[in-house]
């Protein structure tokens, strides 16, 4: 295991683990807020994740932030994953908005430590968009991967996922709304 020690808390570098990852535009302004640029950034991630060897498990992207949930290949390939993300979409984004920089805030990340872990993160992911306001129905929300996700394993796989990790009590009140 490699860490980052200047960063608090350190980034832990693991190979072939999950990790949670959150980046957040600076001051939360919400340059993310045109679908072209949320479709622009999934592309970069995708494309990175991709180039690292990294698995995309699962992704939100709100107007001033994201989460997503990956499996890592080599996890000293973090920084530059993020800062492929981060650069690449920086560059799309000033082009499209007038922001001055930095764009980019941070980044944090986060191993889930077992099963139960894992999908309470992937759970509060997942719920963001209503979290956040941006629908009441999780299908309508098009820069997640909870649609796809119910089409994969199916709605009552997607329930018992809620009810047996209901650690965010906007899990509770979805078994019906999907």
């Amino acid at each position: 295991m490699i860490t980052k020690q200047y960063h608090t808390p350190a980034h832990l570098f693991l190979d072939n683990m999950p990790y949670f990852i959150t980046g957040a535009i600076y001051k939360k302004r919400c340059l993310l807020a045109d679908p072209e640029l949320k479709q622009a950034l999934l592309a970069l991630i995708n494309e990175n994740f991709q180039k690292t060897g990294w698995q995309l498990k699962a992704y939100v992207i709100l107007d001033n932030h994201y989460h997503l949930l990956g499996i890592s290949n080599k996890g000293k390939d973090l920084p530059t994953l993020i800062k492929a993300i981060h650069g690449g979409s920086s560059r799309i984004i000033r082009q499209k908005v007038a922001c001055e920089l930095p764009v980019w805030w941070s980044y944090w990340d986060y191993c889930p430590r077992d099963k139960k872990d894992y999908y309470t993160k992937l759970n509060y992911l997942l719920t963001n968009p209503i979290k956040h306001g941006y629908v009441n129905d999780l299908n309508d929300y098009l820069f997640s991967s909870f649609p796809d996700r119910l089409v994969k394993i199916g709605r009552e796989a997607m329930i018992k996922q809620f009810r047996f990790y209901p650690e965010y009590q906007l899990v509770n009140d979805l078994y019906d709304d999907f």
